[in-house]
């Protein structure tokens, strides 16, 4: 698997790596022997990053995690976990619990270190509190050892400079924000970023299955007229014989700009498919044709968190 670098951080990640909320159970009932073999499939395919979050299963995305890498050594691969979202309405992002927060990742990840920490999904809260109190506590904890890196995680595109403005951060993660049909990430926020020295990751290449031929969840926030596109996209893509997952992974993983992307399943078989995509050559032809059908949606998108901050 290829790989770059994060930043100014010195840690190289893959261009492809492996999101372990789904072993929380966050969008369907998982194996045990599913989740802790996903670990291992990622691992073998190069998807050697592995981020996961308290909020992801409540603590259990954490501690299967754990699990499935006891005997697998420390420098196999690159961790990440988050701070201040607990719940689907539960966020506290005071130092207090940080410095909590921390401690208890380490003990059920069952590691003396966490190579990156990020804020989770800041936007949900008054985010001055990240620059004045969240941020300066994971620097305590990197002072500490325990953590390599800092930054944060969100979806609006105003969270990036809002915090980069005031407070120095190591790398940031921005969420089903560049794919296919949407690329604000790339065209507003990344040139900021890079001339700031921030590492730069992206996850949700499929935009919570937009980008599959999977039924649509329930609680998409899509557009209905964003939906539609996806839903041509698709097809067309079915028509030329190419899974429309198999071209939204590769266009994101073409981005030199992009440090890694990721992208979580606990079903084996994806992972194996992901794997093989990314060694493989994107199709220019379809790529063209399926960003024409979602051009007159392009960048549309959804508000997410706390109004001011969108």
């Amino acid at each position: 698997m290829k790989t770059r670098l994060l930043g100014q951080t010195g840690i190289r990640l893959p261009v492809l790596s492996f999101g372990a909320s789904s072993l929380g159970q966050e969008f369907r009932s998982v194996a045990l022997d599913d989740a802790l073999k996903s670990v291992q499939v990622a691992l073998d395919c190069g998807l050697t990053y592995i981020d996961t979050a308290p909020f992801y299963g409540r603590g259990m995305s954490e501690v299967l995690l754990g699990i499935a890498l006891r005997g697998v050594p420390r420098d196999r691969y690159v961790l990440s976990t988050k701070v201040g979202r607990y719940d689907i309405g539960h966020f506290d992002f005071s130092a207090k619990r940080v410095a909590e927060s921390i401690d208890v990742s380490l003990h059920r990840l069952g590691t003396d270190h966490i190579d990156i920490a990020l804020c989770h999904d800041i936007e949900f809260v008054p985010m001055q509190q990240i620059v004045d109190e969240t941020i300066p506590a994971l620097r305590k904890a990197k002072q500490a050892g325990k953590i390599r890196a800092l930054g944060f995680s969100g979806y609006p595109q105003k969270i990036f400079r809002f915090i980069c403005d005031q407070a120095d951060v190591d790398c940031v993660l921005s969420y089903n924000q560049y794919t296919l049909q949407n690329t604000r990430f790339t065209d507003e926020t990344v040139p900021y970023l890079k001339a700031k020295g921030v590492g730069v990751m992206n996850a949700g290449p499929f935009s919570a299955r937009l980008l599959t031929n999977a039924p649509l969840p329930a609680w998409l926030k899509e557009p209905e007229d964003v939906k539609a596109a996806a839903r041509k996209a698709a097809a067309h893509c079915a028509a030329k014989g190419v899974d429309i997952a198999k071209l939204a992974l590769q266009f994101c993983l073409q981005n030199e700009d992009i440090t890694t992307t990721v992208s979580g399943s606990a079903n084996p078989a994806n992972i194996r498919n992901w794997a093989k995509w990314a060694e493989e050559p994107i199709d220019r032809e379809l790529l063209a044709e399926v960003r024409a059908i979602f051009a007159p949606v392009r960048n549309v998108g959804h508000l997410e968190g706390l109004k001011e901050n969108n």
